[in-house]
């Protein structure tokens, strides 16, 4: 699972070398370069006696190398990316792995010393249409890539996207397999939420979305992991202003997933509705959010992938068969009051009548989050970027969880 450092940087400067030799002025024109860093540290602490393993903490360095080119000129425009990943341990061990930012050996608990990929993707462009294959870093509703720890989550496939109409884009793709935040290879799609052993060899999608007003905008989807599960996505999103100096935004989702005819889909049954209600003025907003599961099974989400849901935590998503849940958030940025760079979020959420085993019961789940953030926003270290993350999670029936993070990023803009 770990990568020699040497080789990745090496291999690095082959493509990018390779990649502008052989370009053409306007394929270079548009290109772009740049090296994203992250020092992360978390230390998750177990808080019930019976935990098997008191606490766990990581504390890795973590590149991502983007190079971006142009298109070819023509009516058909060619293009390359390419994206290096490396994680580098700087502290962690055999009897504190497991936050999920550094790999370790199933058998010994020993984390690795690192662990990256080099990660191409070809693009075609014809008009305003874009085809991508190789490997992708999907944010749609039914498959939303994880980059909450180290190095983010990955998928390989291709995926197309369209805007020849105003207003009005079209997506369509086809994923083969994905590579997780944790990991250098490709790893197998897997069923969050309901049996992580169920495998799928292909997840297909197709999506709309568009913009009737500058306030007013829908969205669907369909998605299929083949012969597992079938999921469609219904949006709607309105803004409004209610004074001069009050908006209101309201984003309504609904998800309707189902095994997709082979009984290897584990009788997936879930209706998700859930929404988000903000309140924005000046330099805060308020937001309520509601999440209600309705049927016999969790919501189920590719492994490793983010659920798109309202109510989706730091540490859970509130995603249990006929669970229903409540969230208020709070975010504030100190701009508005004459400190530019430095934001805060507070938010809390509960979740209860979750049906385990067959029944409803009286079991509940909380978590309360907070984000402490500051850019700096001049001088030397310009765009340095810190935060702090701490959480509480807090349940009848699963683990009690203190959580911290502290993320230290900067980015540097080769051109």
């Amino acid at each position: 699972m770990s990568i020699n450092r040497t080789r990745w940087l090496y291999l690095t400067h082959v493509c990018i070398a390779c990649w502008m030799q052989y370009a053409s002025a306007d394929f270079l024109d548009d290109s772009h370069l740049s090296l994203d860093t992250r020092n992360f540290y978390m230390n998750r602490d177990f808080r019930q006696d019976s935990a098997v393993q008191s606490k766990a903490e990581d504390w890795g360095q973590g590149f991502l190398l983007n190079a971006q080119s142009g298109y070819t000129a023509g009516l058909v425009g060619f293009g390359i990316d390419m994206t290096g990943l490396l994680g580098v341990k700087l502290d962690s061990g055999s009897g504190t792995s497991g936050t999920g930012a550094i790999p370790f050996s199933p058998r010994t608990h020993h984390p690795v010393d690192e662990f990256g990929a080099l990660l191409p993707t070809l693009k075609v462009r014809v008009s305003n249409t874009v085809a991508k294959t190789g490997a992708l870093a999907p944010l749609l509703p039914v498959l939303f890539r994880n980059d909450t720890r180290l190095l983010p989550q990955t998928f390989y496939g291709t995926l197309i996207e369209s805007k020849e109409i105003t207003d009005l884009s079209l997506t369509a793709g086809r994923i083969d397999s994905t590579r997780l935040r944790d990991s250098s290879g490709r790893d197998d799609m897997t069923v969050y939420g309901v049996n992580p052993s169920i495998k799928g060899d292909r997840f297909d999608l197709v999506g709309a979305a568009y913009n009737w007003t500058p306030q007013l905008s829908t969205q669907y989807f369909h998605a299929e992991l083949q012969n597992i599960y079938k999921q469609g996505y219904y949006n709607l999103v309105y803004s409004f202003p209610i004074t001069s100096g009050l908006k209101v935004k309201a984003d309504l989702r609904y998800f309707d997933s189902a095994d997709s005819g082979s009984a290897k889909g584990g009788n997936i049954d879930n209706r998700n509705l859930n929404g988000l209600l903000t309140f924005a003025s000046g330099s805060q907003a308020l937001t309520l959010g509601y999440q209600y599961m309705i049927g016999k099974s969790a919501f189920p989400v590719i492994g490793g992938a983010d659920p798109y849901t309202a109510n989706l935590m730091t540490s859970q998503p509130f995603i249990r068969p006929q669970e229903r849940s409540l969230q208020i958030r709070h975010d504030f940025d100190f701009a508005g009051v004459g400190i530019p760079g430095l934001s805060i979020m507070n938010r809390y959420a509960q979740g209860k009548d979750i049906d385990r085993g067959g029944q409803l019961s009286d079991d509940k789940e909380w978590e309360r989050d907070l984000d402490i953030k500051y850019v700096i926003q001049s001088g030397p270290f310009k765009n340095l970027s810190a935060m702090w993350r701490n959480t509480s999670y807090r349940s009848r029936f699963a683990n009690d969880i203190d959580e911290n993070r502290l993320i230290l990023g900067y980015t540097f803009l080769f051109y």
